[in-house]
């Protein structure tokens, strides 16, 4: 196991990541009460798998320092019967490799888990955006420390909109959670037993996936290869000009506009991207602005609104989505 530490610049809270990824569908995350981040994801290189523990340590006046992170890396993949049934504990593959081994650096694995919760990204000008924008201002009270909790990689992000496409979120939530239990690797974190997503090699050899049609696996195996190619490498992406970068995420089979800006906001955790597809967060924006209800449509305005946000569009965008989500749940 080892060990890393990740210093916040501005505002994070890890309570609230915790709480994000609770009430996160895709996630299918249960917390605990020891405020203990768990994470089991495939890593960056495409076929180890991650285990990690996520804490937030505290200064000597008691006040909250920084992230640390422990985790242990799996190389390969678990053995299992590749058309549905559950992969047998007993024959899980290799155990886990030291990460300071030539297999795949802590750095690396240190970057991914500074990615996934928004924390490679230097968030010490965020709390100025409340001076010139009071919804701006509410929303970081509302929520403080709050920032993107990203999917564990692009290449997740692109299968939960791959398998989702077309029906309901808690369906499509319950069938990721079966890949993950019976194709991917089975690990602790900190006392706690997780499931990984299977790492594209793993998924692009499944064959049968109940709930998902004949196109949706095929789409999945495409991704699976793009993957291994590199065509989801967040790095990559988040090097490419924006537009450059969706366009290159829409030549993958199964996406479209709506799941390509997914893809670079929630996946590679780009910070500053309006999401031009996403009717939800148009009306919530057109509702948290006092506009009229024609203007959520009228997408050139809600642009030029959110231009003032920079350089976090898409953290803006995020509390206002879960504004949006717990008004709607106390409603219904």
């Amino acid at each position: 196991m080892t060990a890393v530490s990740l210093t916040p610049a501005g505002p994070f809270s890890l309570a609230a990541s915790v709480r994000f990824l609770e009430d996160f569908t895709p996630a299918s995350y249960s917390g605990t009460a020891d405020e203990v981040l768990r994470l089991a994801f495939p890593a960056d290189d495409g076929h180890s798998t991650v285990a990690a523990a996520v804490r937030r340590e505290e200064t000597a006046d008691g006040e909250a320092g920084t992230v640390r992170a422990e985790f242990t890396v799996y190389p390969g993949a678990p053995d299992g019967d590749l058309d549905g049934s559950p992969a047998d504990p007993a024959s899980a593959g290799p155990g886990p490799v030291s990460v300071e081994s030539e297999y795949w650096p802590d750095e690396a694995v240190r970057a991914q888990l500074a990615r996934i919760l928004s924390l490679d990204a230097d968030g010490s000008g965020f709390p100025d955006l409340a001076a010139a924008d009071p919804v701006v201002a509410g929303l970081m009270a509302e929520f403080p420390g709050l920032r993107p909790v990203c999917f564990h990689s692009p290449y997740e992000a692109a299968v939960w909109a791959v398998i989702g496409h077309r029906i309901r979120r808690t369906q499509a939530a319950a069938i990721k959670a079966r890949l993950a239990e019976r194709h991917g690797r089975r690990v602790q974190a900190a006392g706690r037993t997780l499931h990984a997503f299977p790492t594209p090699p793993v998924l692009r050899a499944i064959t049968r996936v109940p709930g998902l049609t004949e196109v949706k696996i095929e789409r999945l195996h495409a991704l699976a290869e793009a993957a291994d190619a590199g065509a989801l490498d967040a790095a990559r992406l988040r090097a490419m000009p924006v537009d450059d970068a969706l366009a290159a995420l829409r030549t993958l089979p199964g996406i479209g506009p709506f799941s390509a800006e997914l893809i670079l906001i929630r996946g590679a955790g780009h910070p500053d991207v309006f999401p031009h597809h996403e009717r939800r967060l148009h009306a919530a924006i057109a509702t948290a602005y006092g506009l009229d209800e024609t203007a959520s449509g009228d997408i050139g305005r809600l642009a030029g609104i959110a231009d003032g946000w920079r350089p976090y569009r898409s953290w803006i965008a995020l509390l206002l989505r879960v504004r949006a989500e717990r008004i709607g749940r106390h409603v219904s």
